[in-house]
């Protein structure tokens, strides 16, 4: 059994490491509702830009020639994983992992080939550490990525693509739903799926309310512009969603850590004062057994 002076140190040691995950926690939850306000902030010109394609799609004689756009048969398969560049939060980086590697033997079994890109560095030593070729790694922005490092991964992916190196493009990151729930999704942002391009029956008819439009340049030269800067806006989203769900599974982790730590303090209290009041009562009784012998 510990003596009572060990069960101080434990207990002051458990302690800092309590001050430590608080500390943590409360810069995670400021870091998480600033990534809630960029969500937000960022949604309106997604949706905004998918308006403008559709329109501008509805205008084009033919999408056919745009090279993000088009088709093929599907032999070499890119997944993306997003991950963090730090741990200590939680089931975060390995369900994404776990999800990317189960993705991985699904298109294999499909009798394709796989290339991976990875963002963070978890996901790269992860990757690293399996002796897989990773042919595209970023890493230092996971808690506040920028649109220029979504521009970045964007353009790697667009050159890959157009040059027929791989044919689609899966993300798998964490959707932020809470700070509680961080739901893995596996999104195929390349090709860019036609059905974003089209449009109901309604929206047409209000086109044609609105009257003709002139456009210059022509209207497939303006849709090859906006695609990529699309794809650039896709893969934004996608970081800002993952850098969301790691400061929510960060908080959440924190919060559990800190509370753990709390019981754990009082289970070595309650230790610490049976220990002290059982050095207590041996040292009652060495010194009755001590009077009685010298009575004796």
């Amino acid at each position: 059994m510990a003596n009572v002076q060990d069960l101080k140190r434990r207990i002051r040691s458990v302690r800092n490491t309590r001050k430590i995950t608080k500390a943590m926690e409360l810069v995670a939850s400021a870091r998480l509702r600033r990534a809630q306000t960029r969500i937000e902030a960022m949604r309106p010109y997604a949706d905004r830009m998918l308006e403008l394609m559709g329109g501008v799609a509805r205008a084009s004689a033919s999408v056919r020639s745009i090279p993000l756009l088009q088709r093929r048969e599907v032999r070499t398969v890119a997944i993306v994983p997003l991950t963090g560049d730090r741990g200590l939060a939680g089931a975060f980086n390995g369900q994404v992992i776990r999800r990317a590697l189960q993705l991985e033997r699904e298109v294999r079994g499909e009798g394709k080939e796989v290339r991976w890109l990875v963002a963070g560095k978890k996901g790269r030593s992860t990757l690293t550490f399996r002796r897989y070729d990773v042919v595209g790694a970023w890493t230092g922005f996971s808690d506040r990525p920028q649109y220029g490092d979504a521009q970045a991964i964007a353009h790697r992916l667009t050159e890959l693509f157009v040059e027929g190196e791989v044919d689609a493009v899966r993300l798998v990151y964490n959707e932020y739903e809470s700070p509680l729930v961080q739901r893995v999704t596996v999104k195929e942002v390349l090709p860019i799926a036609e059905h974003l391009l089209e449009t109901d029956e309604e929206e047409r008819r209000d086109d044609a309310m609105r009257g003709d439009f002139i456009f210059e340049p022509e209207p497939e030269e303006i849709l090859s512009r906006l695609v990529p800067v699309y794809l650039e806006t896709e893969v934004y989203r996608a970081l800002l969603e993952s850098a969301a769900s790691e400061q929510g599974a960060r908080m959440t982790a924190m919060r559990n850590a800190s509370k753990n730590a709390g019981e754990l303090i009082d289970g070595l209290t309650l230790q610490m004062n049976r220990a002290r009041q059982a050095a207590i009562t041996q040292e009652l009784l060495e010194v009755v057994a001590g009077a009685d012998a010298l009575q004796g």
